[in-house]
């Protein structure tokens, strides 16, 4: 281009006619510049550093305005814009006349862009800064008449966008930065989309914070019972109104395998309030959590309080039902048949737990579930399988039969198994056989005691008047121990269940040898009282008989009341005269003292040792003071020893008025006794009973202290062996009246 052309923009077409369009920026304030020669094109390979679009700015396009001149131009006047053709550059360059500003110098706005037919979308992006040239001279008036002919087509095709004329000053130098690849831009819509609706987010977040501020959180329920989006008054006042009667109402308990109810109340539970309150959060922040709050509910347990001493006997009285002992497997006999007893584990209430979770479950709703302890069992099933099979059922496959003499038999019938048989566990899961041969023993004796001989001990007779010994007589027993010694065998044999009856002597507890040893040919000790009435003599007589030929071994001691056994109406003993609570009386039985106060006597001079007797409460005349004794059935007892190296015997003699003890033996002591004189009397009082059975009359008599000296000397030597003093005080007769 020439400098006789005047001002131009110039434009540049690829052959191929693909240069993308390039938007000329306008002169807003024109201003005077240099005016230079040629506008070289950018080298945008080497010399000029790229520009991105964010860097360089999109140039806003505008509609082309009329710009007044100060002064009339001509239309002829004004030079037409001429396209050339560069050939050496391949450029086609279009010049656009600028209508300068009022009162400054005309300027041209040049836009150019290289013509290469490599332009890719980087090139095109790029921008080159626009040059402000100096207005050339006016153009002849047929290269104006070109521009309105030829130029608009051109124009048309490009559709270039003037911008309000403004002073574009050059942009600093700027290092290259690399253009967005074009797969980017595939994700700026969608990111606009995502932040709107991250912003209405946003927005509707606060929005929500700010309308639930000072409510519970959205959502919360205690005990199933709604309380969200309430200030917290309105939630205390739901709570008690929904959950308090809860408090009062039975709640369904299950402990192993039982059911039953607890009324909390009862229990000693109730609902602390304030910590139940308490419990629920702030509203969240986490908007993730708000967001979920519209679709589910967060519960909140409820904090009880606890009366220990009322929920721990609640505990109580549900342990009473649920506990149960485990059921131990065993096995059972019943009509003679064997059957098994399956075990089964109990169970024990954790008391303590199961109040704790009672306390904390309650208000849920549904049944609490409360722990126990099973009680294991020490016998399996497999136990019980096992000894019912092998031992039991065998065991009552049939009787078990005991042969005796003379072709008598013992028979242990099945229905009679179950008392000799039991099993026990053996502490490892199985039971152990125990057979009670003591049961078989007690069973089968009976049946064959006549074919058996009694042994008998050695006695005496006093025919002659003297002791003379009758021998005694060897038994001939059945040795039961032996005989059911096979009795494990024989329950469990299905064959032959019978054994023979093992026979064997049994010695006399009292041999003829030994009796004939014993050295009992004399009297050693006698007494004899009388003055009884009919009734007690009856009575004396017959426990007299019973100690009649009664023989105490060296070192033995006699017991009264054991020998004679009791002594009722069965034994035919009948009702006589007692003391009775200090006063007389009668029983069944009464005179048997008399004979007590006689034996005693001749224990006392037989120098026998004294174990036990007991005087009467007061002084019967018939009787040596401070030397008599009184006997009661079970209670009161007459016992002494025997001390001497020789037997000792008892011969009674009874008559209708009175009774005679003897102590037969060998004599090796003498016994002399010393009554003392009566000290301390005491007058009688007066009783006054009515008339009929139940009241004796008495004239009374005084009571008093008395004692009684025994000196006991050896026989042979007359040296003092022992010397012992006894002091008794007797309680005064009461006058009884009968009125």
């Amino acid at each position: 281009m020439s400098d006789e052309e005047g001002p131009s923009v110039e434009k540049t077409n690829s052959e191929d006619s693909s240069l993308p369009e390039q938007e000329l920026e306008s002169v807003e304030e024109p201003q005077a510049v240099e005016e230079t020669e040629s506008v070289e094109e950018p080298d945008t390979s080497e010399d000029t550093e790229p520009v991105s679009e964010a860097e360089a700015g999109e140039p806003e396009a505008v509609e082309p305005e009329a710009v007044e001149a100060p002064n009339p131009v001509d239309e002829d006047a004004i030079d037409s814009t001429e396209p050339t053709v560069d050939e050496s550059a391949n450029e086609v360059t279009t010049v656009i006349p600028v209508v300068p500003a009022e009162d400054a110098p005309p300027t041209e706005v040049v836009d150019s862009a290289p013509a290469t037919e490599a332009i890719d979308e980087q090139t095109q992006q790029f921008e080159p800064p626009a040059v402000v040239v100096p207005p050339k001279p006016p153009r002849p008036e047929f290269v104006q008449q070109y521009d309105t002919q030829q130029f608009e087509p051109i124009q048309q095709q490009y559709e270039p966008v003037v911008r309000e004329p403004q002073v574009i000053a050059p942009p600093p130098p700027q290092q290259p930065v690399a253009p967005a690849p074009a797969s980017s831009r595939k994700w700026v819509k969608p990111a606009i989309a995502v932040g709107a609706i991250f912003a209405v987010a946003v927005i509707a977040y606060g929005v929500d914070i700010f309308t639930s501020s000072g409510k519970t959180p959205r959502g919360t329920q205690v005990a199933g019972v709604d309380i969200g989006d309430l200030t917290p008054a309105d939630a205390e006042a739901t709570l008690r109104a929904q959950l308090g009667p809860r408090l009062v109402e039975p709640v369904a308990v299950h402990a192993g395998g039982v059911d039953s109810e607890i009324v909390p109340a009862s229990a000693g539970v109730d609902v602390d309030w304030s910590a139940t309150l308490s419990g629920v959060n702030a509203q969240p922040i986490n908007p993730i959590t708000r967001i979920t709050s519209f679709f589910g509910s967060r519960e909140v347990p409820v904090v009880s309080t606890v009366d220990q001493g009322a929920l721990d006997a609640s505990m109580s009285q549900l342990a009473a039902n649920s506990d149960r002992a485990p059921v131990e497997g065993a096995v059972m006999f019943e009509d003679g048949k064997a059957t098994g007893v399956s075990p089964a584990a109990g169970q024990a209430l954790e008391a303590q737990q199961a109040g704790a979770t009672f306390a904390a479950e309650w208000s849920d709703g549904g049944v609490v579930d409360l722990p126990v302890d099973e009680v294991p069992v020490t016998v399996t099933q497999a136990g019980v399988d096992r000894a019912l099979q092998e031992i039991a059922i065998p065991a009552v496959s049939g009787d078990v039969v005991v042969n005796g003499r003379d072709g008598k038999v013992a028979t242990l019938g099945v229905d009679q198994i179950g008392e000799v048989l039991t099993f026990t566990p053996d502490g490892s899961g199985g039971l152990t056989p125990q057979y009670n041969t003591d049961a078989a023993i007690k069973i089968l004796t009976p049946q064959l005691v006549s074919t058996e001989v009694q042994p008998k001990d050695a006695s005496f007779t006093f025919a002659g008047g003297k002791p003379t010994v009758v021998p005694g007589v060897v038994g001939d027993l059945i040795n039961w121990p032996d005989t059911v010694k096979e009795l494990p065998v024989l329950l469990g044999s299905t064959a032959s269940r019978a054994t023979p009856a093992v026979y064997g002597p049994v010695p006399p507890a009292l041999t003829t040898e030994a009796a004939n040893a014993l050295g009992i040919n004399e009297v050693i000790g006698e007494f004899t009282t009388g003055g009884f009435e009919y009734a007690s003599g009856v009575n004396i007589g017959l426990a007299a008989s019973e100690i009649d030929g009664a023989v105490i071994k060296p070192g033995d001691t006699f017991s009264l009341n054991e020998y004679t056994g009791p002594r009722g109406a069965a034994q035919g003993y009948v009702e006589s005269g007692i003391i009775n609570n200090g006063r007389p009386d009668k029983a069944v039985g009464g005179g048997i003292s008399q004979l007590a106060t006689t034996l005693y006597n001749a224990t006392y001079f037989a120098g026998m040792d004294d174990v036990a007797h007991t005087e009467h409460s007061y002084y019967i005349s018939r009787y040596p003071e401070a030397r008599e004794a009184t006997i009661f059935d079970g209670a009161i007892d007459l016992q002494f020893r025997n001390p001497a190296k020789t037997g000792v015997m008892i011969e009674t003699i009874a008559t209708s008025s009175n009774i005679t003890v003897r102590i037969w033996g060998t004599k090796t002591v003498d016994v002399a006794s010393t009554t003392g004189p009566r000290t301390s009397p005491t007058s009688p009082n007066t009783v006054t009973l009515p008339e009929g059975p139940g009241c004796v009359a008495s004239s009374g008599a005084p009571g008093f202290t008395v004692s009684d000296t025994r000196v006991i000397t050896d026989h042979a030597s007359g040296a003092e062996i022992s010397s012992n003093t006894r002091t008794v005080k007797y309680d005064p007769v009461p006058i009884v009246k009968c009125e």
